[in-house]
């Protein structure tokens, strides 16, 4: 038998996971089919590669030698795939996003940065259904969005950079609503509104939100879910809705954007894409045309620019 990519592509899967049932499952195919292949592998390289610790299956000195070996090859074989793929005429890069407040200023800023290389962008409601298209090769890159503590399972074949490690998120309310002139809110005190929830219910959002106002001692009346934008504030600028928002969204009439003491809910944005798809240097290209449509929000509210100046740690690496 010689070894095939799908032998090197179980060997890693095994080692990242820690177990042969875990690895099978992420291949698709049965645990003792996987046995059988890796017994059939580790005849191949003479000796085992794998034996059970305390955490579950580890690489023996011979698999770390073979990991790093087929780890090396892999990437080859990604890179080799994304780099024909990029000089391939009349071939877009298919990007995926949800309805994030840079989505806007992302595609002005990938038609300059990427310019020679065609986009298709689509967006979509839910990171699950993102996650999955990125695996199934419907997308080649996807921007999305984690809530607190939530992250998004990943398929097998791709690579995340995170794009902003942190933002809390404020609230939007109606100018005359009687909490609008502090300059921060307890989320204590909302309780008995109406709110708005979040468009994505699979990014840990309305489980973070529900999570927060529990800790402060309500439960919160999700009362609408609006994915139309003019709607959406219409709602709000009546006083008939508040809702949880990004800090760099827009100013919009009749609302007012206010921090919430503490930073109960905080997001993150990361952009994922598929290795044997999208080349290291799109991928780069890609990064920094999100990085920068975030920046050209950063100042649309003055708490917001201030807490942001304040965290240069959690700046996009734009040097």
């Amino acid at each position: 038998m010689q070894l095939e990519l799908r032998h090197l592509q179980a060997v890693c899967r095994i080692a990242e996971v820690g177990s042969l049932g875990g690895a099978a499952r992420r291949l698709g195919v049965s645990q003792p089919a996987l046995s059988a292949q890796l017994r059939r592998i580790e005849r191949v390289t003479g000796g085992e590669l794998f034996v059970r610790g305390r955490s579950g299956v580890e690489p023996t000195a011979l698999g770390q030698f073979v990991l790093a070996k087929a780890r090396r090859v892999l990437s080859e074989m990604d890179a080799l795939g994304a780099e024909a793929r990029a000089l391939a005429t009349g071939t877009p890069l298919r990007l995926g996003c949800i309805l994030l407040v840079l989505l806007d200023g992302l595609l002005a800023e990938t038609d300059l940065s990427m310019s020679g290389q065609e986009i298709t962008v689509d967006l979509e409601d839910s990171v699950t259904a993102l996650a999955r298209m990125l695996g199934a090769g419907r997308y080649d890159a996807i921007v999305y969005g984690e809530v607190n503590d939530h992250e998004v399972p990943l398929p097998a074949g791709t690579v995340a950079r995170t794009l902003i490690p942190k933002e809390p998120f404020c609230i939007r309310l109606s100018a005359g609503h009687p909490l609008a002139g502090l300059d921060r809110i307890d989320l204590a005190d909302l309780a008995g509104e109406s709110w708005m929830t979040l468009v994505e219910d699979d990014d840990g959002g309305p489980e973070a939100l529900v999570a927060a106002c529990a800790k402060a001692g309500f439960v919160p009346s999700l009362r609408y879910r609006i994915t139309d934008r003019k709607m959406h504030y219409d709602l709000i600028a009546a006083g008939r809705a508040i809702s949880l928002s990004q800090p760099t969204a827009p100013q919009v009439p009749g609302t007012v954007m206010r921090p919430l003491a503490g930073a109960p809910v905080t997001g993150r944005i990361r952009l994922a894409w598929n290795r044997s798809a999208v080349s290291a240097g799109q991928a780069e290209l890609l990064y920094r045309a999100a990085a920068r449509a975030y920046l050209a929000n950063v100042d649309n509210h003055a708490f917001h620019k201030d807490w942001w100046d304040a965290h240069p740690e959690l700046h996009p690496a734009l040097e």
